[in-house]
């Protein structure tokens, strides 16, 4: 039996255990505005980052950044990697469960803890999934059918054009960095494009001709790239409640950015349902 241990942090508490923990840089894309309208108080913010099969060994990095990136914006973070952490009555006490890297969950939640997160969700929780949080989902049909799609393969960690789709200039996401700039991620491939499933709004989308979509690993197991329809961010309203995914979060380098803080919150924002009508 493999014990895990729970890594559990409160608002007031981690603020000065993760001091320490040095953030990199990425100039990658600029904001056209600073951090300071995002009204983010009040807001409570359940990250969990178990993971059923491969750990991305950055989770404890990302998880202290968001745990920052709540104390800066008077948001409470908690994060938690213990399955029994999550159950109906605790749920109540939040408005977003973040999944950092989170895969193959039907290992992790059993059906009591799967039931009581798609309950909260359709009561009008909101969730957030960085990038592993679409891998090997497959066997929580429920968690597959909102993300819209599972993982194939991905790239190396490589510099990418990066394009807004045209619907979504304006969403708060991904807004104020124009049809397309430069950034940098661990790019994934996925099973399908979530391009017109129902409710879903693609926010962006990569050009692959900017990089090598499928790294050798993946090519030699026959592993092809998405082709022109290669979505890596979207919204998705389903089900009763707000879903939003990104690609980034694969390792810090990839959110901690002027795009990426905004990125973030707003998402956070966003299905929390706190954004203005």
């Amino acid at each position: 039996m493999i014990l895990r241990q729970t890594i559990k942090y409160t608002f007031a508490a981690t603020v000065l255990l993760l001091m320490f923990s040095a953030g990199t840089s990425n100039s990658d894309a600029k904001a056209a505005s600073g951090l300071g309208h995002i009204d983010t108080d009040s807001l409570r913010v359940l990250v969990f980052s178990g993971t059923g099969w491969y750990r991305h060994s950055e989770i404890p990095l990302i998880n202290g950044w968001l745990v920052r990136l709540g104390a800066e914006h008077q948001m409470q973070v908690d994060v938690t990697e213990t399955p029994a952490d999550v159950s109906e009555e605790s749920l109540r006490a939040y408005d977003v469960l973040l999944i950092n890297n989170a895969n193959e969950l039907d290992l992790v939640f059993n059906e009591e803890q799967r039931t009581a997160i798609r309950e909260w969700y359709r009561a009008g929780g909101g969730i957030v999934g960085l990038h592993a949080a679409l891998v090997r989902q497959q066997g929580w049909a429920w968690f597959s059918e909102l993300g819209g799609c599972d993982f194939e393969s991905d790239s190396n960690y490589q510099r990418a054009k990066v394009m807004v789709d045209p619907e979504a200039r304006n969403h708060p996401t991904v807004g104020g960095y124009g049809p397309e700039f430069w950034y940098s991620a661990d790019w994934h491939n996925h099973t399908r494009s979530v391009t017109g499933l129902e409710g879903v709004q693609v926010l962006l989308r990569v050009d692959e001709s900017t990089y090598e979509p499928v790294r050798d690993y993946f090519l030699e197991q026959g592993a092809t790239p998405m082709g022109e329809d290669h979505p890596v961010s979207w919204i998705r309203e389903y089900d009763g409640s707000r879903f939003f995914y990104t690609e980034l979060g694969h390792d810090l380098r990839s959110l901690d950015t002027e795009f990426g803080h905004i990125h973030i919150l707003e998402a956070i924002q966003w299905v929390a349902k706190s954004t203005p009508e």
